[in-house]
């Protein structure tokens, strides 16, 4: 008995492992060609707490983000008053988290406007 319910505990405790392991790697930095590309006409623009810049779509639900953007020098107010009702290209990597399982919300790796890079943290 005492054998199964170490055998139980140490599977228990790999699977915790696993899982924490899967939701705190961060997000792959990838070449260009690694990446996913999806264009848009943006809806809204806005930040959280952790000084995301978090873009809004039309036509999709899903919600695309630089990290700590406002942290990197990018300025809300301009991205709003550029960006907002054009149409841009957002690249990000293709990767999976347990905290994000249905891909609904995607960390942006390049944002482009008008043959303007706006946006670029991609590896060369």
């Amino acid at each position: 008995m005492k054998k199964i319910a170490k055998i139980i505990l140490i599977s228990f405790s790999l699977i915790i492992l696993i899982i924490a392991v899967l939701i705190f790697r961060p997000v792959p930095i990838v070449t260009e060609d690694k990446t996913i590309s999806e264009s848009g006409i943006v809806s809204e623009i806005y930040s959280n707490k952790g000084n995301d810049v978090i873009f809004v779509m039309e036509n999709t639900e899903r919600r695309f983000y630089i990290n700590r953007g406002l942290e990197n020098g990018l300025k809300l107010n301009n991205l709003k008053e550029k960006l907002i009702g054009n149409s841009i290209i957002v690249k990000y990597p293709k990767y999976w988290t347990p905290l994000d399982w249905n891909n609904s919300v995607r960390h942006i790796s390049k944002v482009e406007f008008n043959d303007e890079i706006v946006f670029n943290e991609l590896k060369k």
